[in-house]
This record gives C-alpha cells, sequence and structure tokens, in this order.
C-alpha cells in the first residue's frame, strides 16, 4: 500500500486523504468523547481497491489513540466494524453492530 496522510480537519469535521490528486474523506461529529462516523466519501477511479479498508482502519486507529469511542452511522463503516472484529473494542457499551 502507498504511504498517504490522513489529516484530521477539525474545521470541517472530517478526516481526510489526498489519492491522486483527490480527497477522500470520513465526515465525523464528536459529543462526550464519543465520535460518531458520518459518512464516507471515495473519489471513483482511485485504482485501489484496498484504499477504502486501509483509509477506515487508520482512522479507527487514530481515534483509539485520543481513547475516544466510535459510533458508526456510516453503513460502510458499520460493515468495516463487523468484518473486523479487533476494533470492537472501540464502541461504547451497548453498541451492537
Amino acid at each position: 500500500m502507498e504511504s498517504y496522510n490522513l489529516h484530521n480537519n477539525d474545521f470541517l469535521r472530517q478526516f481526510e486523504v489526498k489519492i491522486k490528486g483527490k480527497l477522500a474523506r470520513i465526515e465525523y461529529a464528536e459529543q462526550e468523547r464519543k465520535i460518531f462516523l458520518t459518512k464516507i466519501s471515495i473519489p471513483d477511479n482511485i485504482g485501489d481497491p484496498n484504499f477504502k479498508n486501509w483509509f477506515i482502519k487508520k482512522v479507527l486507529d487514530y481515534v483509539e489513540k485520543k481513547n475516544i469511542k466510535v459510533v458508526p452511522t456510516s453503513p460502510e463503516i458499520a460493515i468495516f466494524l463487523r468484518k473486523n472484529k479487533n476494533y470492537k473494542k472501540l464502541l461504547p457499551v451497548g453498541i451492537k453492530l
């Protein structure tokens, strides 16, 4: 996997990665030590089928370091968490996928 830089754009409340001159985003909202991952947007024709999973992993790793719980309101991110059980520890108590 090529190396991309993850950027947390606090002003627009989104995580960003530039890929081939285009911007991939995961939008979020923060509330009481929780981050709601609301939408993922990845440019068409980026040519890397693994990019979406890489991007979600990077965001979840970033959130884990900040010691914040994740509420995935985006269906794509919820599916990722269902398939990757090691990230389920980031879910708040009572949230089931």
